[in-house]
């Protein structure tokens, strides 16, 4: 019995219109303004807040965070999306720049209704548990305005109203409106927000400074050029002047505005995106790392690849110094690598050293391990680093400059140990993060 297939031509506008929006979601917001182009029928279509800009955002980041959530779920979708496809680069690890810190470290990840900005700085416990502290809040309003509030100590508790000043449960004076300024991809700059308010402006996380045209015309009495400073403030005083059973927000406002100039104006701070922060295949060392020093403290490192094929490995705090002239804790301009198993003079130089491992259930901060209790080693990599790098005070002497010689262990779990042939120890790495996620995050509470 012979079959025939019959082949039956379908045009885009034979799918139902929920099969059309779902098709129109895997777009960008260019190809939807092109496509649009083509018929009077697909722009209304392409118009369709509630259902494709829904769609859209939904798709992209609906696994993250509840689309539904922001602005109270009254904002346009369209909006949302660009507001969140700019707050999407900023998803990750960052370092504070230009300016010596003890907290170098912050993350910023998505949450309910909102991104969250995290500071993260190794515990004192004794451990591999780091500390995570938020300090920053980011969200829209229901009207559509992008606001960023700083919280120095940590006492905000989010409910679905807290990106509308008047609703947040906390003491206003604790939080700080900021704007958050995107100086490119890789370079954002925290800094007061000199209004007073939290807003950054409608639809845009970049801040403008301006405040809304209806909050200009409640502080300024009318719209136009602002007049000089005496006059600005009786225009003020009238403008803020509420009747019997008004709703206090200008009242509010002036209290806010006492509470920001009584204290002391919140210093502008600099972060640089971590780009790389975790191993790929082909860097396997790539990444941040945490591990305890010779000091017996644990530290954050942050390993880069360079352009010339060598690799440095540089304490975090160290790269927050402003024109110090800090030396990489191990630098190599070769990459290869050697598969176990290793000679037995290589075998020898890594069980003649102890590693520095800490000590959880004891008083002491962290013990010294002999190589005994090794882990499996996967492969070794020969470490030469120049004194001009690494120990920039010997550089041009006469030292043997094989006391800079060092190895770089890789282990079978992924992490990696790294020692000089100078020093008897083992400084054995392993990752903050894992999938997006911080690992072993301990309550900040007691910091």
């Amino acid at each position: 019995m012979s079959t025939t297939t019959t082949t039956i031509a379908l045009s885009f506008t034979d799918f139902p219109e929920d099969v059309q929006l779902n098709i129109l979601s895997f777009l960008t917001p260019l190809d939807i303004s092109n496509f649009a182009c083509t018929s009077k029928r697909f722009v209304t279509l392409c118009r369709d807040d509630r259902k494709l800009w829904f769609s859209m955002c939904e798709r992209k980041w609906g696994s993250k965070t509840h689309i539904n959530k922001w602005g109270n779920g009254m904002i346009s979708y369209k909006i949302l999306y660009y507001t969140l496809l700019q707050y999407e680069n900023l998803i990750g690890f960052w370092r504070r720049s230009g300016v010596e810190t003890d907290v170098p470290l912050a993350f910023f990840e998505w949450g309910r209704f909102y991104v969250a900005g995290s500071r993260v700085k190794p515990s004192k416990t004794g451990s591999y548990d780091v500390v995570k502290m938020p300090f920053l809040w980011m969200g829209i309003t229901s009207k559509g305005e992008v606001v960023n509030y700083l919280d120095p100590v940590g006492k905000l508790e989010l409910n679905e109203n807290v990106m509308n000043l008047d609703d947040l449960g906390v003491v206003e004076s604790d939080l700080v409106p900021v704007n958050v300024n995107f100086m490119g991809k890789n370079h954002v700059v925290v800094e007061e927000n000199g209004s007073g308010f939290g807003y950054s402006g409608r639809g845009s996380s970049s801040s403008s400074g301006n405040v809304r045209e209806e909050e200009y015309e409640d502080l300024c009495g009318s719209p136009g050029s602002l007049p000089d400073k005496l006059m600005s403030e009786i225009y003020q005083y009238f403008a803020n002047k509420t009747s019997p059973g008004g709703n206090g927000s200008a009242r509010r406002q002036r209290r806010r505005e006492r509470e920001r100039q009584g204290r002391r104006k919140w210093e502008p701070e600099d972060y640089v995106k971590i780009v790389n922060p975790l191993p790929t295949p082909d860097r396997p060392l790539q990444g941040l790392w945490k591990g305890f020093c010779d000091d017996t403290t644990l530290e954050f490192f942050l390993v880069s690849y360079d352009d010339i094929g060598g690799i440095a490995c540089r304490r975090l705090v160290e790269l927050c110094k402003p024109f110090s002239a800090y030396a990489p804790v191990f630098w190599t301009s070769n990459t290869t690598f050697i598969r176990s198993p290793l000679s037995s003079e290589e075998e020898n130089i890594y069980e003649s050293r102890m590693h520095i491992q800490p000590l959880s259930e004891a008083d002491e901060p962290c013990e010294i391990l002999p190589s005994s209790d090794k882990r499996v080693i996967l492969c070794m990599h020969f470490m030469n680093s120049s004194y001009d790098l690494v120990i920039p005070d010997l550089a041009g002497s006469t030292v043997n400059p094989r006391q800079a010689e060092g190895r770089i262990w890789q282990y079978e779990d992924g992490t990696f140990g790294f020692g000089f042939l100078r020093d008897n120890y083992i400084v054995d790495l392993r990752c903050i993060a894992q999938n997006g996620q911080i690992l072993e995050v301990a309550d900040f509470s007691g910091e």
